[in-house]
């Protein structure tokens, strides 16, 4: 197959421009915010939405997504809107999901996930590129937020990861902290 690089056009392309089209399974873009306690290793803060938030404006999640993820634990995190950076939707997570709080965050690690989806064999997979953002919470006291029915510090490494919603036991996994199976 030949190179398509990731200079990304609508519509057909011609091979020879050096463009492709967005991949056949789509493409994401999102920021996760893994913050941990001050003196607690393998606990990072999550929540369970509150579904009587906005998660549409704060989060791109509609309603059917919503109800999916409702009762399962969730990271600070969002896809980035159009033309942010990841930088500006971490403090916009920082703000809309978690009140403003002060947390020093490292740079982002990056990462991209090709994952193929049930359905038509033979194309493209859906693609993310997760934007991973690093903090340290100054104690064990969770921020509140009325985003989150709960907002707690939950220890990942005896947690299902079947309780994890949107697959982001698999975005701790990339940094090291690995739900348990």
């Amino acid at each position: 197959m030949a190179r398509r690089f990731t200079r990304l056009r609508r519509g057909p392309v011609e091979p020879s421009s050096g463009a492709a089209e967005v991949p056949d399974r789509g493409m994401c873009l999102s920021v996760f915010l893994v913050i941990e306690p001050a003196d607690r290793s393998g606990a990072v803060l999550m929540g369970r939405i509150d579904p009587n938030a906005d998660w549409w404006e704060i989060g791109a999640l509609d309603p059917k997504r919503l109800g999916a993820v409702s009762e399962r634990w969730m990271l600070p995190s969002s896809q980035l809107l159009f033309f942010e950076s990841p930088a500006d939707a971490a403090s916009r997570i920082l703000a809309e999901q978690l009140g403003s709080p002060r947390v020093d965050l490292a740079p982002p690690l990056v990462f991209s996930d090709p994952s193929d989806r049930p359905g038509a064999p033979g194309q493209d997979p859906h693609w993310d590129v997760h934007f991973v953002f690093r903090g340290r919470w100054r104690s064990d006291d969770p921020p509140r937020s009325p985003a989150w029915k709960r907002l707690e510090f939950v220890d990942v490494t005896s947690t299902r990861r079947s309780d994890i919603a949107r697959d982001q036991g698999d975005v701790l996994a990339l940094v090291g902290i690995i739900p348990r199976d």
